[in-house]
């Protein structure tokens, strides 16, 4: 098989995609299993059919409370990826700004690196009460939150793509009598460009997965909140059905990112 032969790269495609889809029915197979076998009681592993029941009511905005506490499943989940979207897009352009710089003035990488070090140590509760004192309980702190945890990977996957530039290419391009921005247009940024988007990637998955934190305060309406809310009431199901749509929206997420990294990347193969 030839490098140009599109038939392989079909293949391998269709391939993944049987291997993904029969992991995912293993999965299922196996809790289905777990559940007949009656290792705990069905109000602490309640089984898939028990959670797809509950997905299909909690999606019914006509079952008398409004799919589920008053909002539908789809209708949370849009308010979930809002502020995720808000928080990932202002903490890539944070990231990418603050990277950049970091790699190109030696004494700000000094500087910074230590602080956004430290925010990446730091787990997403750990400074959610602080946010909430700052900006009080509505929208703000939730999506300062999810800022705060996607902008650290993205800047140092930034900074480090920046300072492993070829200098070689950079020197080219100053010969050929391009500006210190043309550099950085022309040549940083193409050549960093899989690297940073690797840390997008990586930005977004742990604003995704900070989400729940994010509306442990007054998230009620996004589907966080409707895990914290079934977790109250001991609602085994409603709590496996918000994670199984979190994990899944996830996946679908991190699938558009991969792609979008393959196309600026293609040279670099399938991850």
């Amino acid at each position: 098989m030839t490098q140009n032969d599109p038939t392989g790269a079909t293949l391998s495609a269709a391939h993944s995609v049987l291997v993904r889809a029969a992991a995912v029915v293993a999965l299922i197979g196996l809790w289905q299993m777990l559940v007949l076998a009656e290792f705990w009681p069905p109000v602490v592993l309640p089984g898939p059919g028990r959670v797809w029941d509950q997905l299909i009511t909690a999606s019914d905005a006509g079952n008398g409370q409004g799919g589920y506490a008053g909002s539908t499943v789809a209708e949370r989940l849009a308010v979930s990826l809002r502020r995720v979207g808000y928080g990932s897009a202002y903490g890539i352009v944070i990231g990418v700004g603050l990277g950049l710089v970091m790699g190109l003035v030696p004494l700000v990488r000094a500087v910074a690196e230590p602080f956004v070090t430290f925010l990446r140590a730091l787990p997403p509760l750990a400074y959610l009460s602080l946010l909430v004192i700052w900006f009080g309980i509505d929208e703000e702190p939730k999506v300062y939150l999810l800022v705060v945890a996607a902008f650290p990977p993205v800047a140092v996957a930034t900074a480090a793509a920046v300072t492993g530039v070829n200098r070689q290419y950079v020197e080219a391009a100053h010969a050929l009598g391009a500006t210190r921005l043309g550099v950085v247009a022309t040549v940083v940024l193409p050549a960093s460009a899989p690297e940073i988007l690797t840390g997008v990637r990586l930005a977004v998955g742990v604003a995704y997965s900070s989400v729940v934190a994010a509306e442990t305060v007054n998230g009620a309406d996004g589907i966080g909140g409707m895990v914290l809310n079934a977790q109250r009431y001991n609602q085994t199901s409603v709590v496996l059905l918000g994670l199984v749509v979190i994990g899944v929206t996830g996946l679908l997420i991190d699938t558009a990112v991969l792609a979008l990294h393959r196309a600026v990347s293609p040279w670099r193969g399938r991850a």
